[in-house]
Parts: structure tokens; sequence; C-alpha cells
């Protein structure tokens, strides 16, 4: 658990260099919650490779958490005083392995943690989350969100974008940290981004009997706009066979954040890429509306576009 391929954690030195950010793990487990969790990599990493922890799913409990070692929890500190000689914020992906606002996670050891992320303030830490409900409640219990964090939620289809993004939303308004991001990898289906059901605490800021707002729009107040998008398909894992992603899906959060002035990054297309994307063999997959993909693996599938990558990065100041 170090510096990390995860494209979305890189950034800029002040001469132009594209530097690698970090992952960290503060402890591993997990419980899945929802249809994004169902080729989830930490899992068959974890769970049945490994065999370090239980993994919880509905019907079978809540499975085991593992805390990692003192000498892992030192790397941060090691990290950020690389930071300040280079005087730069190199971002950290916090929990690749496990979720920082689990219910199953002991208090102490969040608390712990956002210790940690205090005294490594040249870091910005970037938390991405599938439960954005639990986060007020729970960084006041640890002591307060610090302020070098980021705060992400994942949203793999509208359902989830119409739950998650408006709790992401209470949680900036309240917290306010660096910026807000929203991952949706895998994207399992169509989102309308432009448009979320208004927060309830927030809805006196919103004409009377209006029901969504939009999320991406620069005309928002700064602490209700989602400041980063990120996309990706699916990769297998394990037995578990990764499933398509429309390329039309990719398209319409790359014109949202081109129309809006959004970070956009396109992290892969995984498993499955259209088939005007990548030429090669393959077993095709056909959408409803008529456009088709090709299974010919997530190391030759690429990350494109139309041609072209879209590698955007929100800039925090060193």
């Amino acid at each position: 658990m170090a510096e990390t391929k995860i494209s979305w954690t890189h950034t800029r030195t002040a001469d132009g260099r594209l530097v690698p950010g970090y992952t960290f793990n503060p402890w591993i487990g997990c419980m899945k919650v929802s249809p994004a969790c169902d080729g989830c990599y930490a899992e068959n990493l974890m769970a049945y490779r490994y065999k370090r922890v239980e993994w919880g799913a509905p019907g079978v409990g809540i499975g085991t958490r593992s805390r990692t070692s003192a000498s892992n929890w030192y790397n941060p500190i090691r990290w950020n005083k690389k930071a300040a000689i280079a005087e730069t914020r190199p971002f950290v992906f916090c929990a690749s392995l496990s979720d920082v606002f689990d219910k199953a996670v002991p208090v102490n050891w969040r608390r712990d943690l956002f210790l940690l992320i205090r005294s490594t303030p040249h870091l910005v830490w970037m938390l991405l989350t599938k439960r954005p409900q639990n986060i007020i409640a729970m960084s006041a219990d640890a002591g307060g969100l610090p302020e070098n964090v980021a705060l992400g939620t994942t949203c793999e289809d509208q359902k989830r974008w119409d739950i998650n993004v408006p709790a992401l939303i209470e949680a900036k308004w309240e917290l306010k940290p660096l910026f807000a991001f929203v991952s949706a990898e895998p994207l399992l289906g169509e989102i309308r981004a432009r448009a979320a059901p208004i927060p309830f605490s927030l809805k006196s800021w919103f004409r009377k009997g209006a029901l969504d707002f939009d999320p991406l729009s620069p005309a928002q107040h700064p602490l209700m706009r989602i400041d980063q998008i990120i996309t990706g398909g699916e990769s297998d894992q394990g037995t578990f066979r990764a499933r398509p992603s429309n390329p039309q899906w990719y398209r319409y959060f790359r014109d949202d954040c081109a129309a809006t002035g959004t970070v956009y990054h396109h992290k892969q297309n995984g498993e499955w890429v259209s088939v005007s994307e990548v030429a090669g063999e393959g077993e095709h997959f056909t959408f409803p509306d008529g456009r088709t993909v090709r299974r010919i693996g997530a190391a030759k599938s690429g990350r494109t576009i139309d041609g072209v990558e879209h590698l955007g990065h929100f800039e925090v100041a060193a």
C-alpha cells in the first residue's frame, strides 16, 4: 500500500509533471451494500485469495474487519514529509479495501485515522464511500472531518445517484471538504447527472415545490456542487464476469462535465469496449439502443472515449 496506479489520484507538479498518488488502507473488510459491490476486487483479493477477512453481504452477515499494521500506519507520515520537502500536495486514496464510513468499524479506529489525516497536512485524503449518509454523524464522532479531506461517493446507476448525491451534498455543505467527487465506476446504467433530489436540509435554498436541483451547475452555490466525476467500466474478479457499460453512458457524463466546467476523469473501459473504439475479436453485447461492445479484456480496452482520453484532475494548491 504505497504509490498507486489509480489514475484519478495523480497530481501535477508546478512544472507540469503528472506524479502518482498513494493508496492507504487503515483496515481491511467491508459488507456489500449495492450492485457496484457485486464484483468487488477487494473481496476477491482479501477474502478469497489471501483469506485475511470474511466479507459481509446481505443474508450472510456483516463480515469481519482487520486493522492494518503499525508500520503501514506510519507510511503517510513518510509521504507527508516527502511532500513537505517537494512542496506538493499528493492525493491519498484511503480505504480501497474497506469503507471509512462503515458502521461495523470500531469508532476508535476512525478517530485514529482522522488523527493521522490531521497530522499529514501536505496530503490530500480522498475518502470514497458507498455510505455517504453516515459521513456527518461519523465524522462528528471521530472528532470532526479533517481540513485536508475530499469526500466522494459511488453512484453506479440512477437509483444510487438519486440516493447518494443528496447525502454527499449535505456532507459537503456541513463539513466543507476540499472538494466533492462522484465515482461512477463501475457504471452500470444511464445516469441523468444534471438532476438530483434536493437534500432535505437544503430545501430552503430552492423555490417552494422544487424537487430536483442540478449538482453540476456552475450557478449553484459552490457547496452544493459536485466538483469531479470519475467514470469507468467493470473488470473481471475471480469467477465474477464483468458487466458491460454502454459507451453512451460515458458520453453523457463527458458532455455534461464539459458544459458545466466539472472536472471529468475516465479511468478505464474495463473488460468491454465499444466496437468502434478498439478493433479485435471477442464476445459481443448489443444494448437496446443498438450500441455494441466487445469483450477484449481490461488490458486491451484502454480508456478512450471516441478516441480521446479524459484525465481531468481536481487541482489543490500546494
